[in-house]
């Protein structure tokens, strides 16, 4: 059981956070329109822009010498090597093939314009005139090369695993036909609390199976942080990496303070005294008995990393500088 000493999680006060104790398809045929409207001459985007804010998914340089400008995509979805419950179900689907058109097509780790970028899809690149995927997102945000648009990215399967956006792939819909769409991921403002129970879910299988370790200074594919705030930021669909443990308690934009028995599934409870060897945050889910005694909550702690576990935290009888609070994008 985790006690507040020195192996009480960790949380620095700069965006690194806190070591939490060790306790306890058909292919269908292109358009000529499509190829007209896809193919059409724009200018060319430098490479160097590749992974940086507003440079989603776009192509650089091509096929007959015609470029693609970029686009911009909004934050949304899941990462790219974890499922929710409700992702893995579809991903019991064959993975459908689509051919893809010009090149340096951005693929991101989750279809989130700030993720890490995992890799390029370019036509004119061996294994790269092809694309499978075995799942698709619709973001809500719009992404356009010219007239053509689509709010959806697809979760790539080959030749390199990530988010893309459908318009890199050579179709005239807006989106993969045949292929299974869910919207699981990183919840939008006002989502859903079983959302944002479903990310922090993730983490439990995102490492091939196994719990995202934990790290202060590294961040995951997902782009947040691997300690307990980067975590709750994640969950919370906050811009990556994440804000540290004092911003989730005390930003009135993110949270709202509320007493122990107002919590719901997907408040926190947050202890934001002391330094990185103090502070920590956990995701409540659920209450374990009627007398309130226990809880079931999602956590990121040190020397285990991601944890789905029964804890006191802030109980009577156990650590009382652990506070309550509301995201506020619940509305409630």
């Amino acid at each position: 059981m985790y006690e507040h000493s020195s192996t009480h999680p960790a949380d620095p006060t700069t965006p690194a956070d806190h070591p939490a104790a060790p306790d306890g398809n058909a292919l269908t045929r292109q358009s000529p329109f499509r190829r007209t409207v896809l193919r059409r001459v724009l200018p060319a985007v430098a490479a160097a822009g590749i992974g940086v804010a507003g440079f989603a998914g776009f192509a650089h340089g091509s096929e007959g010498g015609r470029a693609a400008a970029a686009t911009a995509l909004s934050r949304d979805t899941a990462p790219g090597s974890a499922l929710t419950a409700r992702a893995a179900s579809v991903r019991q689907a064959a993975a459908a093939d689509f051919p893809t058109w010009g090149t340096r097509w951005v693929v991101h780790a989750s279809a989130d314009v700030n993720s890490p970028a995992v890799g390029l899809i370019n036509k004119s690149a061996a294994g790269q005139d092809r694309i499978t995927a075995d799942y698709q997102v619709d973001t809500g945000h719009q992404v356009c090369e010219g007239s053509a648009c689509s709010t959806f990215m697809a979760h790539l399967t080959g030749p390199v695993t990530g988010f893309l956006t459908v318009v890199a792939v050579d179709i005239p819909q807006d989106r993969l036909p045949g292929v299974p769409v869910h919207g699981g991921g990183q919840p939008q403002p006002g989502g859903s609390r079983q959302e944002m129970l479903d990310r922090a879910a993730t983490w439990l299988t995102a490492d091939n199976g196994s719990q995202v370790p934990y790290s202060q200074a590294k961040v995951w594919k997902d782009g947040y942080r691997q300690d307990c705030s980067g975590y709750a930021s994640m969950a919370l669909g906050l811009p990556t990496p994440g804000t540290n443990t004092v911003g989730l308690a005390t930003d009135r934009s993110i949270t709202r303070p509320v007493s122990l028995g107002e919590l719901k599934p997907g408040d926190l409870l947050i202890d934001a005294a002391g330094d990185n060897n103090n502070r920590h945050v956990v995701i409540f889910e659920k209450w374990n008995n009627d007398a309130h005694s226990s809880y079931t909550a999602y956590e990121q702690r040190g020397g285990h990393g991601t944890d789905h576990r029964t804890l006191t935290y802030g109980l009577p009888g156990g650590d009382a500088e652990f506070k309550p609070y509301r995201p506020v994008k619940f509305g409630d």
